[in-house]
């Protein structure tokens, strides 16, 4: 199996360390980088990196920086470290295109299991399936997205959304379930994390965003036509 190339961002030698030694033993190939700016300059020097684990407070450039810088030119996966468990640092987060939030401390296992579960979704080994419905056209193998023949750009979480919604067209989805399926694993934020990725999925769908119904005490459900 190829190994997966994971970039590791963090101002401490032994944070570094601690996940990068998990992350060996389930086979992935480590890239190390101790601050902002180093890590810009190791993710388009390298240019086949697969994951970014990115922590926020650090010198030179903190993770947010970061994240912006590397968002203008590329989709690839970020998990964000931080130390501070603010749901306003959580949702800027989400704005800024981050696909998973983890707070220090944290279970190095459970870190590794949602980067497997990410780059899982990224790379379907034998899923060419493509949803069709209603002018939207998902195709999951390449990740892409039409709409009315147009292709939009979403993030990978914009993405697994609406791919949920898809598959579970007509149906009432509560938060708690779409968190749970969409980000895998069970959640412990607020539930406007979900409104925000919801407002900026509609809001890049264009009219056909109005397919995605807002339930009243409940959650949401892409209508059926």
């Amino acid at each position: 199996m190829e190994q997966l190339k994971v970039l590791v961002v963090d101002d401490e030698s032994r944070m570094r360390k601690l996940v990068r030694d998990f992350l060996v033993r389930s086979n992935f190939d480590v890239i190390e980088a101790e601050d902002g700016e180093r890590a810009v300059e190791v993710f388009f020097e390298q240019k086949d990196i697969s994951l970014i684990v990115l922590d926020v407070m650090m010198p030179k450039m903190d993770g947010w920086q970061v994240c912006k810088e590397i968002r203008e030119y590329s989709k690839v996966p970020i998990i964000m470290l931080t130390a501070k468990s603010d749901e306003r640092d959580e949702l800027l987060g989400f704005k800024l295109g981050v696909d998973e939030y983890i707070s220090k401390p944290f279970s190095p296992k459970i870190l590794v299991a949602r980067i497997e579960a990410i780059l899982r979704r990224m790379n379907p080994s034998e899923n060419d399936e493509v949803i069709t419905y209603g002018g939207i056209e998902l195709d999951k193998s390449a990740h892409r997205v039409l709409i009315d023949g147009q292709e939009i750009d979403l993030s990978f979480k914009e993405f697994e959304l609406l791919s949920y919604f898809l598959e579970n067209k007509g149906i009432a989805l509560t938060r708690e379930k779409i968190l749970n399926n969409v980000w895998n694993y069970d959640y412990f934020g607020d539930a406007r994390t979900i409104d925000t990725h919801v407002k900026k999925l509609r809001s890049k769908m264009g009219a056909k965003g109005d397919l995605i119904k807002t339930v009243w005490g409940v959650g949401y459900k892409l209508e059926e036509e």
